[in-house]
């Protein structure tokens, strides 16, 4: 055994060496073509300029209202239907695995062309009924809710295999029973004996769904909508270095939140078996 150790070693740093390189050459060659402008040198104007520069706000925002709201009707619809799944249908696991897998399955151009036909069925067809009025509210260009539904749909794969892990980390029938034992009623039970105990797999859930928010472009293109991902690919074709930079940062945010939910992650564990 400690001979097979000794000829993994140099593999596994040989492995760790590769894949660093192949994620951090391309960062650094964008790093150097943000910086580096012919006939000025070394400068940092691309990176000074991004706030101030038209949409970058506004989209920002627009992105990140989008995710919150995403990121609490998603674990609202999933949290306590996994934890229902779990208690009392146990063996619809993997039909619920594998309607939650679909939208990895489903290509995004065809998810879009069936929400622009529906889209476009609805005012046609339902313009004399009060869900005329829906339709054109979710579509609002100032906080477009359909995206919200769109991103939900895509986020399911991800928190379902957050959400999974936790709960099998965990034995919740046990914790139900217990709290429902002291008194407590089942919404009682669910906030306070199983959510602390999934705040690692809920923190997964919600970063993944923010990055897929963030990083999100076919669908919030084709549906005419402008939040931070179209941007950047909009200014990109008269401000190529700017759009650039401000996918850099966008990258290294995004880095900066995973290891910060990572250590969390980490100190929260800790500080439970501590307890225990």
């Amino acid at each position: 055994m400690a001979r097979l150790n000794t000829s993994v070693r140099p593999w596994r740093g040989i492995t760790l060496a590769a894949a660093g390189l192949y994620f951090l050459v391309p960062l650094a060659a964008s790093v150097v073509f943000t910086v580096d402008v012919p006939g000025q040198g070394v400068t940092f104007d691309a990176y000074t300029r991004i706030v101030g520069t038209e949409g970058f706000v506004s989209s920002l925002v627009l992105s990140l209202e989008l995710a919150a709201a995403t990121i609490v009707v998603v674990l609202l619809l999933m949290v306590p239907a996994m934890v229902a799944l779990r208690l009392g249908a146990p063996k619809l696991r993997p039909v619920v695995e594998v309607v939650c897998s679909l939208p990895l399955v489903v290509p995004p151009i065809a998810f879009v062309a069936g929400m622009s036909t529906v889209l476009k069925w609805g005012p046609e067809h339902l313009s004399h009924t009060p869900l005329f009025q829906t339709f054109v509210a979710i579509q609002n260009p100032d906080f477009p809710f359909v995206l919200v539904l769109s991103y939900v749909v895509m986020a399911l794969p991800f928190v379902y295999r957050a959400l999974d892990a936790g709960l099998r980390a965990m034995d919740v029938r046990t914790l139900v029973e217990a709290a429902r034992s002291c008194g407590a009623g089942w919404p009682q039970a669910l906030v306070r004996a199983v959510l602390p105990n999934l705040r690692g797999a809920l923190l997964n859930a919600a970063f993944l769904t923010l990055a897929l928010v963030l990083g999100e472009y076919t669908v919030a293109q084709l549906l005419g909508f402008q939040p931070f991902a179209v941007w950047i690919v909009n200014i990109s074709g008269s401000q190529a270095q700017l759009s650039v930079a401000v996918s850099v940062l966008s990258l290294l945010v995004t880095w900066a939140l995973l290891l910060a939910l990572a250590g969390f992650g980490g100190r929260s564990r800790t500080a439970s078996a501590s307890r225990g």
